[in-house]
């Protein structure tokens, strides 16, 4: 999408909110798909386009490149890209190719119930990162799947750069063994 795109779908959102303003439909412009485009070049180089009702959102850039990010199921991306090229097309916007979906990179997290004592999992484990005056989390990254999980006294694990969900749940699996064996559980 070239500039010119941009600032056309950015320009004919902003007169039909500012008749909706005028004439005290904003509400009804917002309920209506339940959707929401913001573009302010000075703070974000594309457009988001929220959708609420599915907890996600689109970074649109100039380059044609869409993000999706938030999504708590696959499906949810396939629905939130159809109902883009629906809005798209209201706008006289038409692909010229179906868009193909890539899953790159998915932030999941997990509960490990014992509280965990960072500074032993770090002692045993040398793909551990952990300095607690810069970041209250340990850092460890697994070479296969390649992963990098964020690991919390609480027990609150983060995983983020796995390639599918199947990746997720192996790089969760792989953590907890690690921390056991570490004997870094703390029994309260």
């Amino acid at each position: 999408m070239d500039k010119e795109k941009i600032d056309e779908i950015t320009g004919l959102f902003r007169e039909t909110i500012r008749k909706a303003i005028e004439e005290g439909n904003i509400e009804k412009i917002i309920a209506k798909d339940a959707v929401t485009f913001f573009y302010n070049k000075s703070r974000f180089p594309g457009i988001v386009y929220r959708l609420r009702n599915l907890e996600l959102a689109m970074l649109l850039f100039d380059s044609g490149s869409v993000i999706c990010t938030g999504a708590g199921r696959e499906e949810f991306v396939v629905n939130a890209k159809d109902r883009l090229i629906e809005k798209l097309k209201e706008f006289d916007i038409n692909l010229k190719s179906e868009p193909t979906i890539k899953l790159q990179n998915i932030v999941a997290s997990t509960m490990f119930y014992p509280k965990i004592n960072l500074d032993m999992f770090a002692d045993y484990d040398e793909n551990t990162e952990y300095e607690p005056e810069q970041f209250p989390g340990l850092i460890y990254k697994i070479a296969e799947p390649k992963t990098v999980m964020l690991v919390f006294r609480s027990g609150r694990i983060v995983i983020t750069g796995a390639k599918s969900v199947k990746f997720a749940i192996e790089a969760s699996r792989m953590t907890k063994k690690a921390i056991v064996d570490a004997k870094a559980l703390i029994h309260e």
